[in-house]
């Protein structure tokens, strides 16, 4: 659903701008919380947030919100987003909440919501709430001495860092002997995912785990695995993990410095799953971005690739509907559903670390399943209008799939998240590839310019 308020995971925008202002917080806390009174007991809130100096003020005018609306608010503190639907459902709150803008810089921030079983909530109810953020939410609010209470828990951190830590599997719970270097983007993960491998036996070298409320995903974590690769190699590492910035994403660097992006790490989990009896459904859920590889990979296994729009909760969504457990986006978002509800990055990269630790080989030799097919992605920026509506892009568009034809793939989509259209195309011939995507780059700029 893309609305006035809901993009395709939860608000997100420049922080103190529309719609992330402290007074659409505190709607959205109003909303929400009405539309989740569920009985005659006192409901609770989970507020999870990450590092951006913004997330303290969205964060206060959520409490007055939920309290407003009879909420109980349990304040997490910096915490990753998985820990945040972890905990939705083991403290048996009526609805989670999460405050980050996920990889986009510490100027943007944004609001994910979790109904109480931890699921993202469907577009059906983000509509209904967004309806009511532009109505009279005042009638909805509860009475003087039914306002809602806020504290801070305790133990948040330790909890989840145990839940993570359960979801390796029996014979592996040690870590012992593996040098691992991780890269916390200064978010959301920066104590969590740390301490996780070290209790595990790692040795741990922690980088960009310092936020300042400006630094997060700054030149770091999965979106910019540069400096992960290069501290790997100047430690001599066995392996590299970078988490986003509120960690339920992440891609892995081996040992020579190379990405291992999410598709890799599909491949490699949906493989050894199989082996072992695990795999659900005999198959594995992706986006459209996904490399024509991933698919390649797992049609000679056996095993079926499905596709959905961009954006993990339509992955889950798949998942749940179809009784599949692996799944994810070629970002970093893997989702296991036999453990979580939504991405986590901790949980995806120890079930990578189990199979190294199993084949005890080097990383560079169990993460690489398949040799990806070439494909080029390149974003185009505008500020308003429908450039994919024109006749001259949609002419390029019909001669660009007839180019690529059955081997090749294009999937051109305006950003749930960020005012861009998103131009990818794959092929086994780069130089066509290279070549479709920038004519129609090309003509979506002229396009633009001239709306």
């Amino acid at each position: 659903m893309a609305g006035r308020y809901f993009g395709t995971d939860g608000i997100r925008g420049r922080a103190n701008k529309f719609p992330m202002t402290a007074e659409v917080a505190m709607k959205v806390g109003m909303a929400a919380g009405a539309s989740f009174q569920r009985g005659n007991h006192r409901h609770r809130v989970v507020l999870g947030k990450d590092t951006r100096l913004s997330s303290y003020m969205i964060e206060n005018a959520m409490v007055a919100g939920f309290c407003a609306a009879g909420m109980d608010v349990l304040l997490l503190g910096p915490i990753p987003t998985p820990a945040v639907a972890m905990l939705a459902r083991s403290l048996r709150a009526d609805i989670g909440v999460m405050i980050s803008a996920s990889h986009n810089p510490y100027h943007d921030n944004g609001i994910k919501l979790f109904g109480p079983d931890g699921y993202k909530l469907s577009d059906e109810i983000e509509g209904h709430i967004e309806a009511m953020l532009d109505g009279e939410i005042d009638i909805k609010l509860a009475g003087q001495d039914s306002l809602g209470r806020a504290k801070r828990i305790d133990g948040a951190y330790d909890r989840y860092i145990e839940f993570a830590k359960r979801t390796l599997p029996q014979g592996s719970m040690s870590l012992a002997g593996l040098r691992i270097v991780v890269d916390c983007a200064n978010g959301a993960g920066y104590k969590v995912a740390p301490a996780a491998l070290w209790e595990l036996g790692a040795e741990v070298i922690a980088i960009h785990d310092d936020p300042n409320g400006f630094n997060i995903n700054e030149d770091c974590g999965s979106t910019h695995p540069m400096s992960l690769a290069k501290k790997v190699h100047e430690v001599r590492a066995d392996i590299g993990i970078a988490l986003d910035g509120d960690a339920d994403r992440m891609v892995i660097v081996d040992e020579n410095g190379t990405l291992v992006d999410g598709d890799q790490i599909m491949a490699l989990i949906a493989e050894s799953w199989s082996q072992s009896g695990r795999l659900a459904g005999g198959g594995v859920v992706a986006t459209v971005m996904s490399n024509l590889g991933l698919e390649r990979f797992l049609d000679d296994a056996g095993l079926q690739l499905h596709r959905t729009k961009v954006g993990d909760r339509y992955v889950v969504e798949h998942m749940r509907a179809h009784g599949l457990n692996v799944g994810g986006e070629q970002s970093g978002h893997i989702v296991l559903s036999d453990f979580s509800t939504t991405g986590d990055g901790l949980v995806s990269a120890l079930q990578v670390l189990a199979c190294v630790k199993r084949e005890d080989k080097p990383v560079s030799e169990v993460c690489k399943k398949f040799e990806p097919v070439p494909q080029l992605l390149k974003n185009v920026r505008f500020s308003g209008g429908k450039p994919l509506e024109s006749a001259p892009v949609k002419a390029a568009i019909e001669d660009a799939r007839s180019l690529l034809g059955k081997n090749g793939r294009l999937v051109i989509r305006p950003s749930g998240t960020e005012p861009l259209i998103r131009v990818m195309a794959e092929g086994d011939d780069s130089g066509l590839v290279e070549k479709v995507v920038n004519d129609i780059v090309e003509v979506i700029s002229e396009a633009k310019s001239a709306a």
